[in-house]
């Protein structure tokens, strides 16, 4: 080790320079190298996609039975209770069961497209990455678990540093 003013050798632990007095510089500990960053990371994307796979099986359970209750109480399968504002409301006849089967759809997309995004992590794959982005933005209204999975996820594959790493994977 140098002294960083004058230039004399200095022997370790050595806290001053004999000759100007300068500080010692501190030991500068070694930083982690690559691969083990990319270990760290392979794990942290290996979560976040089994995470996804809970999430979208949980929103498939979740959307099922809220429909089979909808369907049921626009069908009026609930003696009293099914006299609501839809029983007899305004609009033509077919604007329910359009409505349900809309959201059906949307329903299964949004299921696909969390599965997909969950696979496409699990593999580490270029796409993978980009549908679990899209993914993620699109679930932040989905108070509260697909808010949390969105942020998690946004944090986790956003940025230099981990797009750096992502394809390091």
């Amino acid at each position: 080790m140098f002294c960083s003013g004058c230039g004399q050798a200095l022997a370790s632990g050595q806290p001053f320079c004999p000759q100007c007095g300068r500080p010692a510089a501190a030991v500068v500990p070694p930083i982690p190298g690559l691969q083990f960053q990319v270990e760290s990371y392979a794990g942290k994307v290996k979560a976040l996609s089994i995470v996804w796979f809970i999430y979208a099986a949980f929103s498939l359970l979740t959307g099922i039975a809220a429909l089979t209750f909808a369907q049921a109480f626009f069908a009026n399968h609930f003696g009293a209770w099914g006299h609501g504002p839809w029983s007899n409301g305004p609009g033509p006849e077919w604007l329910g069961p359009a409505l349900l089967h809309f959201v059906w759809v949307v329903l299964m997309v949004r299921t696909g497209l969390a599965l997909v995004a969950a696979w496409g992590l699990l593999e580490r794959t270029q796409w993978g990455r980009i549908v679990a982005i899209v993914a993620a933005f699109l679930s932040l209204l989905k108070f509260p678990f697909g808010t949390a999975l969105g942020i998690w996820t946004l944090v986790v594959l956003l940025g230099y540093r981990n797009t750096t790493l992502y394809e390091q994977l």
